[in-house]
């Protein structure tokens, strides 16, 4: 069976052009989630592993797509690898059942993951200079129209916090921050405080 897995980072991410790649490969099932690759809770990937079988194929559009690290990939092409399952990846034109397949890939994703950490170390720099500066302005802050409802609704069990991040599209980060904000704001005390 011809396999595919598909992975955009965030909700604003099109997966259009992995999409095409899955057509054109003829992919007969797709497993496609909206998950950070840093994120090691991706269930569709989960399921793709599990499901996968002995002579399976599975396409990527790129190696990104599957895994962040060196180590983490290579641990997926090895998992697949003992069960017979075939990987291959458009972008980067290789197939991991062949032996230069497989050199290959530990070297593009190697070489991936030394990119990564050398464009994180270059953005933590310009944000220092900025800093040192006076003009980093940093993320600009998320804001919910209207999230004290949405927070009364959640103190009254209607969510947890899992499912009110997904209503509202935000991490559970950021509504940790937000519900912080929110107490420590007048409205919030205006309502709730002696």
């Amino acid at each position: 069976m011809i396999l595919g897995y598909v992975r955009v980072s965030t909700v604003e991410q099109n997966e259009g052009r992995q999409l095409a790649t899955m057509q054109e490969y003829g992919v007969e099932k797709v497993f496609s989630e909206k998950v950070s690759g840093k994120d090691m809770n991706r269930p569709q990937l989960t399921e793709l592993l599990e499901f996968c079988r002995e002579g399976d194929t599975i396409i990527l559009h790129d190696f990104s797509r599957l895994a962040r690290s060196t180590a983490n990939l290579l641990e997926i092409i090895d998992l697949l690898d003992r069960k017979g399952v075939k990987l291959i990846s458009k972008k980067e034109n290789l197939d991991t059942s062949t032996p230069t397949g497989r050199l290959l890939v530990t070297c593009i994703a190697a070489i991936n993951e030394f990119e990564r950490s050398n464009l994180l170390e270059r953005q933590r720099e310009g944000i220092a200079i900025a800093k040192a500066k006076g003009i980093y302005k940093g993320r600009k802050p998320i804001r919910v129209e209207d999230f004290g409802s949405y927070y009364e609704r959640y103190m009254a069990r209607e969510f947890n916090k899992t499912t009110l991040a997904k209503e509202l599209h935000i991490s559970r980060q950021t509504l940790y921050k937000l519900i912080k904000e929110y107490e420590e704001s007048p409205q919030y005390k205006e309502k709730h405080l002696p």
